[in-house]
């Protein structure tokens, strides 16, 4: 297989052009780039470094989840049309346009050309192709199998976000609200109280307790504000550490289930998440061991993954399923029910979909009902640190209008 070559020149306009071409040699890519029109300043081989039996990219980032499931559909299309699996990583490599996912699809494909399992050629791209990815596709390739698995997949993937997408949406209203009012404020603390509170002790008349506090904590501000953001950027180190700490990040889980609003939605994301993997893993062949022990690591809850893990462990002493998830009390009885049937009547990947399915609708449904109650919360918030700002103001020039009638 040719490997690719990431090149920079110039085209017939003067313009600077930069991109990844496909050829045997680099004097070929600078060939073929020249029949093009473009004249050739840089030019590197953009084949992985291998390094013992992993392969690393260096230049990585930029190969987003969407990029993926459409590459994933793609390729299960073909696959299931037919088409041997080199073939397909070749047209693959060809019409992706993500030049970073090019260059991990070109190595996958030469490494399956030398006889290397697609597995374990996307296995050495962790980053793309994560546990879940890679044990379908061994499954998949075991079983015979690989359009329909890979086809399963992509559906995973996409589910996975529309998610992402819900709640992203959800957030960015309350969050650039919260950025915009903390501007204003800061601005108005900063630059707006000063010059009105000259006004007010040029007066020499008492203040309001009201004004003289908006007065202290504008000259606080204005006076010590590398302290507060030296102080701010402190506690988020300091919490951000904790949190991803091995007693942290388990604290912080357990907190964030029990949390006002925000925990019941977070707990159903993690269920939407682990029901969807095991349903896709086990209807893609996967054992039911091995699909737990995957499915785990993407409800991105220790405690709910740790009530996993203990499920995992009953069921090698030859219990079900349902009977350890139900003891965690992690889990709701709904989904507890389902898998019990699921169980008994041999469709637990079916059953576990549905659940996927129920909890994706709840989750959309509770994504809305918060957005409706955030909002109203911002402007009753918003409104207080007005109403304080007017009032603070206003409160002296009342008194002079009452000293003033005297």
């Amino acid at each position: 297989m040719a490997p690719l070559y990431a090149y920079k020149g110039n085209d017939t306009d003067g313009k600077v052009s930069r991109g990844i071409i496909e050829a045997d040699t680099a004097k070929t890519a600078r060939g073929k780039l020249k029949k093009q029109g473009i004249m050739v300043s840089e030019i590197t081989e953009k084949m992985a470094q291998k390094s013992g039996s992993s392969t690393q990219i260096s230049f990585f980032s930029g190969i987003s989840r969407d990029d993926v499931a459409l590459m994933t559909r793609q390729l299960a299309s073909l696959v299931k049309s037919n088409i041997p699996l080199v073939e397909a990583l070749t047209a693959m490599v060809e019409q992706t346009e993500n030049e970073k996912l090019k260059v991990v699809l070109a190595n996958i494909r030469q490494d399956v050309n030398e006889g290397t399992s697609l597995a374990k050629a996307a296995g050495k791209h962790s980053k793309v192709f994560d546990n879940v990815a890679t044990s379908m596709i061994e499954a998949g390739e075991s079983s015979g199998s690989l359009g329909p698995v890979l086809l399963r997949l992509a559906e995973m993937k996409e589910a996975q976000m529309r998610l992402a997408s819900k709640l992203k949406a959800a957030m960015m209203y309350p969050i650039l609200m919260m950025l915009i009012s903390g501007s204003l404020m800061l601005a108005i603390f900063t630059f707006i109280i000063p010059k009105i509170a000259k006004v007010f002790e040029g007066m020499n008349k008492p203040m309001p307790v009201l004004t003289k506090v908006m007065i202290n904590i504008s000259d606080f501000i204005v006076s010590y504000w590398y302290l507060l953001a030296a102080a701010t950027a402190l506690t988020l180190f300091l919490f951000n550490s904790w949190k991803n700490s091995v007693t942290g990040k388990p604290r912080w889980d357990a907190m964030k289930l029990r949390a006002p609003l925000f925990g019941s939605l977070i707990r159903m994301i993690a269920i939407t998440r682990f029901a969807h993997s095991m349903s896709t893993l086990l209807g893609s062949g996967v054992p039911i061991l091995s699909a737990m022990n995957i499915a785990k690591n993407m409800v991105d809850s220790i405690p709910i993954a740790n009530a996993i893990t203990k499920a995992r462990e009953n069921i090698t002493e030859g219990q079900s399923i349902a009977d350890p998830l139900r003891k965690s009390k992690e889990f709701p009885p709904m989904m507890i029910h389902m898998i019990s049937i699921g169980e008994k009547t041999g469709e637990l990947p079916e059953m576990l979909q549905n659940v996927a399915s129920t909890y994706e609708n709840q989750v959309n449904s509770k994504i809305e009902g918060l957005t409706s109650i955030i909002e109203p919360i911002m402007i009753v918030v918003m409104g207080a640190a007005i109403g304080f700002i007017v009032l603070s103001v206003f409160l002296p020039l009342i008194d002079m209008s009452n000293i003033s009638k005297r």
